[in-house]
């Protein structure tokens, strides 16, 4: 029978995590460098859940030295490790691998260098949740099949969604403008985020961002 949500999280849940940092970018760890995807995974998790490195670090080994057959894949009592692009023979060593940097990483207590940017997709949605939900959900290139104009589309986010999570918005938009980016940053910030649509004229991306918190915080009229 599949697995239970409560067991797979005590047994292949911060593997996944690990992994799933690895969507879209390369798995090219070697012995003595993690890759980019590895070193994002370890910032992040070293300032917000340093608890889950070693829970993370024991699940890989687990997995790698016993990896589910075919009929347990197929019963679903096991979740195959995603599609990372190496050869099926390559998985064990690079599994151990990471375990083994993760490992290194706890016993020296050190953590890869502060980016003022994230430097992949994952980390830049790890580190700014919400403002992701908030640009790939409202918009999307089909924006303007559901709404007038973007003004309408932030009034709808504004209405829909839980005060606290629109809290959490407008801090995460606070801190993406106090980093103090320029305009071509702030492009990549919001299109990394998942935003498709130019901001609405005469904004650059940082004024609309500034223009979307506060009228979020309830600066505007239109917002009261």
């Amino acid at each position: 029978m599949p697995m239970k949500p409560i067991d797979f999280d005590r047994s292949h849940g911060e593997l996944h995590q690990v992994i799933g940092t690895y969507l879209g970018q390369p798995a090219d760890d070697v012995p003595d460098r993690p890759s980019l995807a590895l070193r994002a995974c370890l910032r992040h998790t070293w300032r917000t859940r340093p608890w889950a490195l070693s829970v993370a670090e024991q699940q890989l080994r687990d997995y790698a030295h016993n990896p589910p057959g075919r009929l347990r894949r197929r019963l679903g009592e096991f979740h195959p490790v995603p599609d990372v692009g190496l050869p099926e023979a390559s998985i064990q060593g690079w599994l151990l691998l990471l375990a083994d940097h993760i490992k290194q990483s706890i016993e020296s207590a050190e953590a890869p260098s502060p980016s003022t940017l994230p430097e992949t997709r994952w980390e830049w949605h790890a580190r700014f949740p919400e403002l992701g939900e908030f640009l790939g959900g409202w918009f999307a290139q089909d924006m303007s099949d559901e709404f007038s104009d973007h003004e309408a589309a932030v009034r709808d986010d504004d209405g829909a969604t839980d005060r606290s999570l629109v809290v959490r918005l407008v801090g995460e938009i606070r801190e993406l403008l106090a980093l103090g980016l320029g305009e071509a940053e702030h492009a990549l910030a919001v299109a990394e985020l998942g935003m498709e649509l130019d901001p609405p004229a005469p904004h650059s991306t940082g004024s609309r961002l500034a223009s979307v918190a506060d009228g979020l915080s309830g600066f505007r009229p239109e917002y009261a």
